[in-house]
């Protein structure tokens, strides 16, 4: 088994090369998607969550006010950091038992959007980085996502910077141009990661 941690900054297009590198056979560990399973209703997760910031945080159906529990934590480097210590174990945890249950010869890719963030390198045989411009970022979530300046702006500060995440990182994904550019260099990458594993290619 091969495991790679795949992450980049919001806006760089990390999603989209884990969706090729999905399409290809890698089994993909979405710790996003982990993240927002681990919160849902009648979840020991979304209690905490509940315990943590107030019934205030949930929408009139139950669920996780994601929007308004978003304008707290990115307020306050505090209240993210409280948040953090309650989510992410359960995504450790969860990410543990689905890549138990992957095949011996997988290449089991970790999307983790905060890998540099929270000093993950260590537990992955490579690091791949998606790496764009913060304008190119800044232009994508603006554009494509409906955030304003600001918002984006304090979604990116809350992030490493492009410098920390690169400096994890064995393989990079350069992703400011189109997406017709990005298909070829996954394919090398994934090229790359079968020769790695000696499934060849």
């Amino acid at each position: 088994m091969l495991k790679v941690g795949l992450t980049g900054g919001i806006g760089a297009g990390k999603s989209e090369v884990s969706r090729l590198l999905a399409a290809r056979g890698a089994v993909v560990i979405d710790a996003d998607r982990i993240a927002r399973e681990v919160v849902e209703p009648g979840t020991p997760g979304l209690a905490a969550v509940v315990g943590e910031f107030g019934p205030e945080v949930l929408a009139p159906d139950g669920c996780l006010d994601r929007p308004g529990l978003a304008s707290i934590v990115f307020a306050s480097a505090e209240r993210l950091q409280a948040l953090n210590a309650i989510v992410h174990p359960l995504v450790r945890d969860r990410s543990a038992e689905l890549e138990a249950a992957a095949a011996e010869d997988a290449i089991v890719v970790h999307d983790v959007p905060l890998l540099a963030e929270n000093g993950l390198a260590s537990l992955y045989d490579l690091v791949v980085v998606v790496d764009a411009a913060p304008e190119t970022q800044m232009d994508r979530l603006v554009r494509l996502r409906g955030m304003t300046e600001d918002e984006a702006r304090s979604r990116m500060a809350a992030q490493a910077t492009r410098e920390e995440r690169l400096a994890v990182a064995d393989l990079v994904i350069s992703n400011d141009g189109p997406l017709e550019d990005l298909e070829p260099q996954v394919g090398r990458l994934w090229r790359e990661l079968t020769t790695r594993t000696g499934a060849g290619g």
